[in-house]
């Protein structure tokens, strides 16, 4: 019954806008693209608004003689003088560098986010996950080989590879629920990071359209729908890095683009154990749009990486001379995995500025990983090495409902959507393992399959200096799990389902100064295999959160935002895929401060700074003994950098993470960090060459930590410490692209 009522709904709506004249226009780039978030105000009644997906707008009141200030950020600003309201206006933009001038804060429009396209363009990036590091505040860190997903921090969460954060790329999701690795298992290195046109995120559970893992925030990739240019890339660094990147258009023009994207990446890392790590990646994408204004897209991808790992070492194995900090006690770790995605969607205009936007994706994943995290505690003869293996397939399908109405200066925009998502996991297994080649003892074994049909109602009312916007989401969950080690068959299941409302208010008395504030809730699910067997724990643990916060212009140049938050987690209910067990945990609490400023003191020069704090702790626990392991509670990172007219490139980027509890008394310390990158390039033509040092100064860091319990062979009682993975030492990579 739900779609009936969306249904109803949108047409009791749409009949009371047909009362209203309105004057709708169309905004569109030099490659007749649409412009979306284009802002448009009429000069004389001073009214705004902003453009949709389709790059469609609308205003009321409008008459011949006015003039409309059109906007949008990268593109240089034009001003429209209306001579017919009978017809619909089309705009065009011309394409321009990146001015702070342009930007506009609107209620619909988070700036800092915006901005985010800025490094897309001027920041190295080395891998897709890299891209994850233009969240203000989000810190990531790899810990087997750069093979496996990054472990990530953001607002006082230890997110693991995914937990607490939702990642969806062109509206298929990253994250692996029910993973043999780590609920929320978030691999982004079947993305080529030179294919994202655009990102966009959020901090906390306030999003309807955001539902399972996005309690911290959520991270949506938007690729390229056409290619600029042709590109070939060359990359070549110190500990044998190399990477080759070819970018090529099939297709260029107004109805129909297509092109293709492949990138070949392989490096042994600075370890003495050679990573002999290696990955493929193919992308093909076509855009097709019809003559009625409907588009229709199909995107395909693959990738397969291999790699041997170092794994984490002891912090007393380094200091008393056993091994180096870039030395081994198990260097047969490594693992390999692949993914392969298909992806439809359909997007049929129903109205002037209303649409209906249609996805179906195909996922097929495989992935085979083996570490050591204890090395001889458990078997003092073989050791401890693990191996988790699955072969996953994950399909989805999302009809999503979009309508924009005028109400006199006012302005209504409505969404909403139905949507279907299913995992089936297959021989997802735990085994105790030595040396990748002997299977000494399977732990667990079974088959899963988790299905999430869900469905969302959002609208945002703009009501001259204000806007509401309310949105209430529905998830319903099916659980099953086949345990292919139990002596007798057992098919368990169990369901579950949640409501999430979210609500937001934001106050602008002008365009360069905005107040809001932000509740919602949200949830993250607990690992299949946990929740069948679970008596009196929640299965989708709940989070509340609030957000009060500043957006502000205060000079051309320069915006700034702040916020205080806070979150409440009902449990911290997670699956540990390194040991193959569920660790029900306390409610926690969550408060802290987020703060971004942009500047732009010239044209060719662009800094940003990020300032976070949180403060994490665990609920009904003892004091002392209440912090949340590795949770961070100090972040900084700041940048600068320079794009001039004479070709040459440049920057500098700072990141910084202070020293954090390892353990829930504090006794055991994970050290911070500060490391400072830098690159730079020169444009000749078509030819453009760039350096990049990673670790300027030679910082020596730790990337991931842990404090984890494990035995030596030659030990005779554990010891609970710190474990690690070295940063990245001082690393030369120099690169040569050619654009035809």
């Amino acid at each position: 019954m739900p779609h009936v009522y969306f249904t109803t709904v949108f047409i009791l709506l749409g009949s009371f806008s047909s009362f209203s004249q309105t004057y709708v226009g169309k905004v569109f780039d030099d490659r007749h693209g649409p412009v979306e978030d284009a802002f448009v105000q009429n000069i004389h009644t001073l009214q705004h608004t902003h453009t949709d997906a389709n790059g469609m707008f609308q205003l009321e009141h409008a008459e011949i003689g006015d003039s409309l200030q059109v906007s949008a950020f990268g593109y240089t600003p034009v001003i429209y003088q209306i001579t017919n309201t009978a017809e619909q206006a089309t705009i065009p933009l011309k394409p321009d560098i990146f001015s702070l001038d342009e930007v506009i804060i609107t209620q619909s429009i988070d700036a800092i986010e915006m901005l985010a396209d800025i490094h897309l363009e001027t920041a190295p990036v080395n891998s897709s996950q890299d891209l994850l590091r233009l969240v203000p505040g989000l810190v990531i860190g790899q810990h087997a080989g750069g093979g496996k997903a990054e472990q990530i921090f953001l607002r006082g969460f230890d997110i693991d590879h995914g937990t607490d954060i939702a990642i969806s790329v062109d509206g298929m999701p990253v994250n692996m629920v029910s993973h043999a690795h780590g609920q929320g298992y978030a691999d982004m290195h079947f993305l080529i990071p030179e294919t994202i046109d655009k990102m966009k995120f959020g901090k906390g559970p306030y999003y309807a359209d955001q539902g399972n893992l996005a309690t911290a925030g959520y991270v949506t990739f938007k690729t390229k729908e056409r290619l600029d240019y042709n590109l070939f890339q060359f990359d070549l660094g110190q500990f044998e890095t190399r990477r080759l990147l070819g970018m090529f258009s099939l297709a260029d023009s107004d109805r129909n683009t297509a092109y293709f994207a492949t990138e070949y990446q392989q490096s042994n890392g600075p370890f003495e154990s050679p990573q002999n790590f290696s990955r493929f990646n193919v992308m093909g994408k076509n855009s097709i749009s019809l003559s009625n204004g409907d588009h229709v897209g199909i995107t395909a991808s693959y990738f397969t990486s291999t790699w041997d790992a170092s794994g984490q070492i002891p912090q007393r194995a380094v200091q008393d001379g056993t091994i180096s900090r870039f030395g081994a006690i198990d260097d047969t770790e490594g693992g390999q995995t692949s993914r392969g995605n298909l992806l439809l969607e359909y997007r049929k205009n129903t109205g002037q500025r209303s649409f209906i936007k249609n996805n179906f994706y195909y996922t097929d994943y495989r992935f085979e990983l083996y570490s050591n995290f204890t090395f001889f505690l458990e078997d003092s003869i073989h050791g401890d090495q693990i191996r988790q293996k699955e072969h996953r397939q994950m399909f989805g399908v999302q009809s999503e409902y979009n309508h924009a109405l005028t109400f006199g200066s006012s302005e209504l925009l409505l969404q909403g959507s139905l949507g279907l998502r299913n995992d089936m996991s297959d021989d997802n297994e735990l085994s105790h393992t030595a040396n990748r080649t002997v299977t000494i003892n399977p732990i667990q074994l079974g088959d899963i399959q988790e299905t999430n049909l869900y469905g969302y109602l959002d609208a945002v009312l703009d009501i001259g200096i204000w806007t509401l916007h309310a949105g209430v989401r529905l998830d319903q969950f099916d659980f099953r799990y086949v345990d292919l080690l139990a002596q007798t068959y057992q098919h368990l299941t169990r369901q579950e389902a949640i409501v999430s409302p979210k609500l937001s208010i934001v106050y602008q008395p002008a365009t360069n100064f905005q107040v809001y504030a932000q509740w919602g809730k949200g949830f993250h699910s607990n690992d299949t295999r946990g929740v069948v067997v679970s008596t009196g724990l929640p299965v989708l643990p709940a989070a509340t959160g609030v957000d009060l916060g500043v957006l502000w212009k205060p000079m051309p140049t320069l915006v700034v935002q702040t916020a205080v938050w806070y979150l409440y987690l009902e449990q911290e209910f997670v699956y540990v895929g390194d040991a193959g067990i569920v660790e029900p945990g306390p409610p926690t609490r969550r408060q802290g401060l987020d703060f971004s400023a942009r500047y732009q003191p010239w044209t060719w020069m662009y800094a940003d700074l990020d300032l976070n704090v949180a403060r994490a702790r665990a609920l009904d626990q003892p004091e002392g003994e209440d912090y949340i392991p590795l949770a961070p509670d100090f972040t900084a990172m700041a940048g600068v950098h320079c794009v001039s007219p004479s070709g040459i490139i440049g920057g500098l980027q700072f990141r910084h993470i202070d020293d954090r509890p390892a353990n829930e008394s504090q006794s055991i310390i994970a050290k911070g960090y500060t490391v400072v990158d830098a690159n730079i390039g020169y444009t000749w033509k078509k030819l453009e060459l760039g350096i990049q040092i990673q670790n300027l100064f030679n910082t020596e860091w730790n990337e991931t930590q842990f404090a984890t319990e494990s035995k030596l062979q030659h030990e005779a009682e554990p010891v609970e410490e710190i474990h690690f993975t070295p940063g990245t030492p001082f690393f030369l990579k120099g690169t040569v692209s050619y654009k035809f």
